[in-house]
């Protein structure tokens, strides 16, 4: 049991720097465009961020039982996990690089699990049938998603920009600035729904499949009958659980995130109102269709690359291609830095007699 409350602090530790790290991003664009002060962004983001984790638990099921066999999962896995993805948002965040905590989340509980099951790769599931005939793993589900999400952001950041300019380019810019102004604070609050939907749900199932591991391993058994909501002999997402991580998540939206929103607001490409609202106009379509369907996808990835191709729309040089790359990198290293963290913290904790 204490393992188990150990595991549930640090997916609530996750669940907070992820509402600060990820966050920054529904928000960096309203910020720098001076539609909204940074506090008016922040309160707003939190609320859709609560809105939208409640509404729904397509991508928890995905995180919780359909990238890795659940047999070979421990309580020491999921902290391992959780683990690989909290150093490695901690560490981005610190340089100010928007990376994806979604797969610093699947690649730390995927390294954890191929410790677990001492090196038998087969405990990553990459791709089967569920039982509605869907395609579940992690090629679906999140190889495929990663490689294709920025190609649609960036095409479809440019393609939106592109008939924006057609439709204004006969107004002066203070009735365009005005027009778009408000029209960004509708799409920064789609886009922090569309965060939420997405980016909450994967906490929420990191706690379920540590309920449901828990039940199994005989974890809750002496329990008092109060305790009952722990229980999961089956894998599903508890009302409580969603509750906790929407409000974790908003409250974490709240603590901030000025490193990230600097890098995506200013030093990538310099916005105005309508290019802020193509680039979370785009991205927000892109997670939410991701949630509705049960993908994990980086948010990070769609609004970044959203606001490089309304850049790029803008003037092709408008985009500072150099920390373009800095933040290609960080993408690049996500997955297998945090697969190794988890490994190894994995490895450590067996080494030092927990299972």
């Amino acid at each position: 049991m204490t393992i188990f409350l150990i595991v549930l602090l640090a997916a609530l530790v996750f669940e907070y720097i992820n509402g600060f790290h990820d966050a920054a991003n529904a928000i960096a664009t309203v910020v720098s465009t001076k539609v909204l002060t940074p506090r008016q962004a922040i309160m707003l983001a939190a609320f859709f961020n609560l809105v939208g984790a409640l509404m729904g638990t397509a991508v928890a099921t995905t995180i919780g039982k359909g990238l890795v066999d659940t047999n070979h999962v421990t309580m020491i896995t999921i902290f391992s996990g959780l683990m690989g993805a909290i150093i490695w948002n901690l560490i981005t965040w610190w340089l100010g690089l928007p990376s994806s905590s979604s797969h610093a989340l699947i690649g730390g509980l995927c390294g954890a699990a191929l410790a677990s099951s001492k090196g038998d790769w087969s405990v990553m599931t990459w791709s089967a049938v569920d039982a509605k005939g869907a395609a579940v793993g992690l090629w679906p589900k999140v190889v495929a998603p990663m490689l294709t999400s920025p190609l649609i952001g960036f095409i479809g950041g440019a393609v939106l920009m592109f008939l924006l300019m057609m439709l204004i380019h006969r107004f002066t810019p203070r009735t365009v600035n005005s027009v778009f102004g408000k029209l960004q604070i509708v799409s920064a609050s789609f886009m922090g729904f569309s965060h939420g939907s997405n980016d909450a749900q994967k906490t929420m199932g990191i706690i379920a499949l540590a309920l449901f591991t828990g039940t199994k391993a005989g974890v809750f058994e002496n329990l008092p009958h109060w305790a009952h909501f722990l229980y999961t002999p089956e894998f599903t997402v508890p009302r409580w659980v969603m509750i906790t991580c929407a409000v974790v998540m908003a409250a974490g939206t709240a603590g901030g995130g000025w490193r990230i929103i600097r890098t995506m607001g200013h030093k990538m490409v310099k916005l105005q109102p309508v290019h802020g609202f193509a680039a979370e106009t785009t991205a927000a379509l892109i997670i939410h269709g991701a949630s509705t369907v049960g993908i994990p996808l980086s948010t990070t990835h769609a609004i970044s690359t959203s606001i490089m191709g309304v850049g790029a729309v803008k003037r092709f040089g408008a985009v500072k291609w150099g920390v373009v790359e800095r933040i290609i990198w960080a993408w690049v290293l996500t997955l297998p830095v945090c697969g190794l963290i988890g490994y190894f913290v994995e490895k450590a904790c067996v080494s030092l007699g927990y299972q």
